[in-house]
């Protein structure tokens, strides 16, 4: 029943995520440029809020594009506050990102839209509470040189699947949040739009 699912992205970590639970979706890539659609917003935005608009960006996108698809677009941010962070550009910028994350909560903001016909029939954001020990500038050098540039991947320069597990002292969400696609809320959707089996 999951032939006509498509996500709204080409990582193939969201793809098998979704192949895990047993749903095959078809990978498109959004013709958006996210900074851009941030910018429209004016800065204005909660960052859950601006998680939910990028999703829905991606999700509308390429479901204008295959109108007769469920589309899954998904998004994640990760705030400080009321800031939010974006990806480093370098490792460079990624040992100042961790010093600043050092000994304090974040919150990783992951948005999943589900569209059809160009239109968005379902949102949802989920929150997880990221609580960093407190980092020594030695071990953030070492972490960085040990994890190299996979860290520029991610936008808090960790995989909590990997070792970036080893800079967290407490976690408030779920795995799924973590990783930027809400899933078991997403499968209730599915199966409610009668998209996979029930």
């Amino acid at each position: 029943m999951s032939d006509n699912i498509i996500l709204a992205s080409t990582s193939p970590f969201r793809r098998d995520m979704l192949a895990r639970a047993g749903v095959v979706a078809q990978g498109v890539a959004p013709d958006i440029d996210e900074r851009a659609v941030e910018a429209a917003t004016g800065g204005e935005l909660a960052p859950d809020d601006l998680a939910l608009v990028l999703a829905e960006a991606k999700a509308i996108d390429v479901s204008e594009r295959h109108p007769n698809a469920w589309v899954i677009g998904s998004d994640q941010t990760l705030s400080l506050g009321d800031e939010v962070l974006h990806k480093s550009t370098d490792l460079e910028d990624a040992r100042r990102k961790l010093i600043r994350l050092s000994a304090k909560t974040h919150h990783l903001n992951s948005a999943v839209v589900l569209a059809r016909s160009g239109e968005a029939v379902w949102r949802h954001v989920s929150i997880a509470r990221m609580t960093m020990r407190p980092l020594s500038p030695q071990f953030i050098g070492h972490y960085l040189s040990r994890v190299g540039e996979p860290a520029l991947r991610s936008v808090g320069a960790y995989q909590i699947e990997g070792e970036g597990a080893q800079l967290f002292s407490d976690i408030e969400g779920d795995h799924f949040t973590i990783v930027g696609l809400p899933l078991l809320p997403l499968l209730a959707e599915l199966r409610r739009v009668g998209a996979i089996d029930g």
